[in-house]
């Protein structure tokens, strides 16, 4: 059984002891608070395409009731452990309550690389590991609802839904059973870049407090800033993109296998077609190729934005880190002693527990909408037409303007899923992070990372109390 994961869940525990003690709740109530309530280990086994057969080792961890269900994605890595599906399940909780999403936090892992393994033997896993979650009784739309993670996608989703639902035929709600699914499955427009638009409207709001940039030497604002990012998956290539459209220069970026630097800015898109054609974003039409991931963390930027994996700055580099901002995409990229680096030299971190939200934000929305059985704009869209059509028309014959007919037509035009997908992303990730702010300040604590812990350890912490489970 695997139970390191490069101190992951130590990080976390040590984070949430820093807030606890501006919490002021009894120790006991912080301890339900803290610890992962169920985690489960499975073997079993898989047919391998030879006809052989293979164990699979895999797990799932449901951190906390408080609230139901729980929520949390499943990652697909030889590299998986116990410990590590407990503290991303740990930081799903925290991060569900900052944003006010109702669920507990949940992850999930299974034990094999899916760029090495074929879709045929992924599939078979992914089917075999949803049989295992539902003999538990830890798969459900009232229990426990995965979504995508790393090395998991639409696909993988897909399979879980048709799964479930075949072992559960009398189930009122399958297709709730998971999210992130693809949109002809019940899914929702934008889930897909959902995590990396969040990082972007984060970034966006904080580095637009102008106290906040003087304190780490910038300007407020997004416009001209230097970014770098490491990973270009579906969260680092859209949080690259929409930082690009809002205006900054993206001077490099990093994979696993190297990266690409370019000092007048890159396009990312052009770097994704690149990487399709040739299976890496090396050698990059207008870019200078670096060899090693490592080095491109180091180099000289105002935000940088670690969108890979967890512990990636430690204390081994922190100190060469040159940014301004870290802005943190992925899960505990920067662990707790880089972490005390960064807040020493005095660059400002934008804490995982709310910036990257905003997956499990899209995936509430998804969840509602296979819970009502009814697409969010179905009820609304043709009444605010007819509504702001008569508004429109009593502006012209007021004024004496009129629009033409394409501009009429935009103006009146109701939303579509996507307008209030995103619409209501923007609002929560606006709203989250002026929680977690107003906490940092109006308590003077030492940085937001700790604001952000002791906002969502109150927000649990009161969910158990009102159940009157500790009075």
């Amino acid at each position: 059984m695997k139970t390191e994961a490069g101190n992951l869940l130590a990080d976390v525990d040590a984070q949430f002891e820093r807030a606890a003690v501006y919490s002021h709740h009894p120790r006991g109530l912080l301890d339900q608070v803290k610890m992962c309530n169920v985690v489960h280990r499975m073997s079993f086994p898989v047919r391998d395409d030879d006809g052989s057969i293979r164990t699979v080792e895999a797990y799932r961890a449901e951190h906390s009731f408080h609230r139901l269900p729980t929520k949390g994605g499943i990652r697909f890595s030889p590299d998986v452990t116990e410990d590590e599906v407990c503290a991303l399940a740990s930081l799903m909780t925290y991060k569900c309550a900052i944003v006010e999403a109702p669920f507990g936090g949940a992850k999930g892992g299974v034990c094999i690389d899916p760029r090495k393994e074929s879709e045929g033997f992924l599939e078979r896993a992914t089917r075999r590991y949803v049989a295992e979650l539902n003999r538990k009784n830890m798969i459900g739309p009232a229990v426990d609802v995965p979504a995508p993670d790393y090395g998991t996608g639409e696909r993988e989703m897909a399979w879980i839904v048709d799964t479930y639902t075949a072992l559960n035929p009398s189930q009122l709600n399958p297709f709730a059973c998971v999210t992130g699914k693809p949109i002809s499955l019940h899914g929702i427009s934008g889930r897909t870049e959902a995590t990396g638009r969040g990082v972007a409207i984060g970034i966006a709001e904080a580095t637009a407090s102008a106290e906040d940039m003087e304190a780490v030497g910038l300007t407020p604002g997004i416009e001209g800033k230097r970014v770098i990012v490491q990973g270009l998956g579906k969260v680092g290539f859209h949080a690259a993109r929409l930082l690009r459209e809002a205006g900054a220069r993206i001077v490099a970026i990093a994979e696993y296998d190297g990266g690409i630097a370019s000092d007048v800015g890159i396009d990312v898109e052009a770097v994704q077609q690149h990487r399709a054609e040739t299976g890496s974003i090396r050698g990059a039409p207008g870019t200078r190729t670096i060899e090693r991931p490592g080095p491109v963390l180091e180099m000289e930027c105002d935000i940088l934005v670690p969108a890979a994996l967890e512990n990636q700055i430690t204390a081994d580099n922190a100190n060469r880190i040159k940014a301004r901002v870290v802005a943190e995409a992925a899960n505990g990229p920067v662990d707790s002693v880089g972490d005390a680096i960064l807040r020493e030299r005095g660059i400002l971190v934008i804490p995982d527990l709310f910036l990257n939200a905003g997956g499990v934000t899209v995936s509430y929305f998804e969840w509602l909408k296979n819970i009502q059985h009814v697409s969010p704009e179905r009820l609304t869209s043709r009444y605010q037409e007819v509504a702001t059509t008569r508004v429109v028309k009593a502006l012209e014959g007021a004024t004496g303007a009129h629009l033409s007919d394409q501009d009429f037509m935009k103006a009146v035009k109701g939303p579509d899923e996507i307008d209030l997908v995103e619409a209501a992303l923007t609002d929560t990730i606006i709203h989250a992070y002026r929680s977690v702010h107003e906490t940092w300040k109006s308590r003077s604590m030492p940085d937001l990372r700790v604001a952000a812990y002791t906002l969502a350890i109150n927000r649990v912490a009161q969910s158990y109390a009102v159940q009157g489970i500790f009075p």
